[in-house]
């Protein structure tokens, strides 16, 4: 049983040590949190989707945007498409689950805002039909997936692929680097 945990403790550092040391990576970060940031200061918001322990990052990254991270500020517009449970069943009872995350982007996604979409595979259908919708609407997109990238790797602006391929490594570091962008914004917009 030790043997079991410092194997995992050791997959989830090794994860994290890549991302560190990947350049490229980094700098799509640090990107996807200047386009959040730019946003916020043209009063915008920043709109998360993902499904299971994607959608529980979702709104966990869009709690600490809309309510403070390490310091009383302001509160951003920042809401993970799936907290309306009325409208998600709704929608997915009339028009199909794949097409619930888009129609929420349809009637609240404007010119400039982003759109945060978390699928450790980058192939969630509904993810990947709120990206293509986000789009069409002049929004930024940014994905958060795994080492493939899956179809989001080529839709998204900013396309951030963990660098493993199992699925809580990729989420652990999934979180991490929201809560990046969490202290990043909450820095460039408050001081």
């Amino acid at each position: 049983m030790r043997q079991f945990i410092f194997d995992a403790l050791q997959q989830s550092i090794q994860t994290k040590q890549r991302i560190l040391h990947d350049e490229m990576l980094c700098t799509q970060i640090e990107h996807a949190a200047q386009m959040m940031c730019a946003a916020f200061r043209q009063k915008g918001k920043v709109l998360f989707c993902g499904n299971g322990g994607s959608a529980a990052d979702a709104q966990h990254i869009a709690a600490e945007l809309s309510g403070r991270f390490y310091k009383d500020r302001p509160p951003l517009f920042a809401e993970a498409l799936h907290v309306n449970t009325s409208f998600l069943t709704a929608v997915a009872n009339d028009y199909g689950y794949d097409e619930a995350f888009a129609r929420a982007i349809a009637a609240m996604g404007r010119p400039g805002d982003v759109l945060v979409g978390i699928s450790t595979s980058g192939n969630s259908p509904n993810v990947i039909k709120a990206i293509e919708k986000a789009r069409q609407q002049d929004m930024y997109t940014i994905g958060l997936t795994g080492q493939q990238g899956g179809a989001m790797r080529h839709l998204c602006h900013h396309c951030i692929l963990v660098p493993h391929h199992d699925t809580p490594r990729i989420q652990e570091a999934h979180i991490t680097i929201g809560h990046i962008w969490c202290a990043w914004i909450e820095k460039e917009l408050f001081g």
